[in-house]
């Protein structure tokens, strides 16, 4: 799925890509400068650093938990379930339990994968006791799943995460992650080897001190034309910004709008450049979606919220997520991989690096 920066712009003679943490911003200057001490200025500055987990301040979160927002994090927690796995495999007994921390599309996703996984993919590499031992529990403060969803896909989800073997801990917050536990609000302690944290994105800490007018998640407020308020040189895009539609209702933070509001501030841009005149961004919404499992999903389609549950709505998600993708071949790769993965329970195992 993923795709290096370079590959995207190899054939563009106009674009230097430039690998270097970023720890100052100037938007009075529309300048960065990053750890090796380089300063980089132009006319426009595009700030589009995605997001980074938000702990809420949860003791332990930060230390024990797995976020699962890029691709470093998916190998680090695909090579550590796998690990956690082979160690398991050679005890009689005990359970092995994995928490899955917030209920909205990532958690859902993730804990339904990772029943399954246990469920139908992992028996036929490990011994026949190991998966009944296995258990997976979903956690969140909020008294449902899939909150933004409409109450028929909140069911829906609900009923398939529980047939595939996901316990559900809704209606009661956790207050503190170990190194094998979970300590949930009521007082209830879930002993665990794993904990993924879904709960959250805030914007990252190079944002916190640019000096832009930052909004909910530590985000920066935009203007309609995607420009920091202040600083008409200076574009936030992405999980970085707090955007709005036509309407003023605030959008959430998908792929979809990030990849339109990329397109959009392009043309805005190319405005600035040409002397033409910049147009408020109009956001096309596709709708919701959220992956349940193989053949699962829950889907609510453009304004007037089409609802699909169940193969349907799976493929339908399949086939949004691949023209999300960027490059010939990971529009067809991925899909390819979706269909192999779907129809047979053989997966390659590969652990990155000694397990965390």
């Amino acid at each position: 799925m993923a795709r290096p920066f370079r590959a995207i712009f190899r054939r563009s003679n106009r674009v230097r890509v430039v690998t270097a943490e970023a720890t100052a911003i100037d938007p009075a200057g529309c300048s960065v400068t990053t750890s090796d001490g380089a300063t980089y200025r132009a006319r426009i500055l595009v700030l589009a650093a995605g997001a980074v987990p938000n702990f809420f301040n949860t003791p332990g979160a930060e230390e024990f938990a797995h976020p699962l927002y890029s691709v470093i994090d998916a190998v680090s927690l695909g090579s550590n379930l796998t690990s956690l796995l082979d160690h398991a495999d050679k005890e009689t007994a005990g359970e092995v339990n994995i928490v899955v921390i917030g209920g909205g599309p990532t958690g859902v996703e993730t804990a339904g994968a990772i029943a399954e996984n246990v469920k139908f993919v992992r028996p036929s590499y490990f011994s026949s006791g190991l998966a009944a031992r296995c258990h997976v529990y979903l956690v969140d403060m909020v008294p449902t799943v899939q909150n933004a969803f409409s109450e028929k896909s909140q069911s829906y989800a609900r009923k398939r995460l529980v047939k595939v073997g996901v316990r559900l801990q809704l209606g009661v917050g956790d207050t503190e992650v170990s190194a094998d536990a979970v300590t949930l609000a009521d007082g209830t302690v879930l002993p665990c080897r794993i904990v993924v944290w879904a709960g959250g994105l805030e914007a990252g800490a190079v944002l916190a001190c640019s000096g832009l007018a930052h909004g909910r998640g530590g985000r920066i407020d935009v203007q309609p034309e995607l420009t920091a308020r202040d600083f008409e040189g200076v574009y936030v895009l992405g999980d970085a910004a707090n955007m709005t539609d036509t309407t003023g209702a605030h959008l959430p933070q998908l792929g979809s709008v990030a990849q339109q509001s990329g397109k959009w501030a392009a043309r805005n841009i190319h405005a600035d450049l040409t002397g033409g005149k910049r147009e408020p961004f109009r956001y096309f919404d596709k709708g919701y979606m959220a992956m349940i499992g193989s053949g699962a999903a829950v889907a609510e389609i453009e304004r007037k919220r089409v609802q699909l549950q169940g193969p349907l709505a799976f493929a339908a998600w399949l086939g949004v997520h691949a023209t999300l993708l960027s490059g010939g071949r990971q529009r067809i790769g991925a899909p390819i991989s979706w269909i192999e993965d779907f129809v047979s329970p053989e997966r390659s195992q590969v652990i990155v690096g000694p397990p965390e």
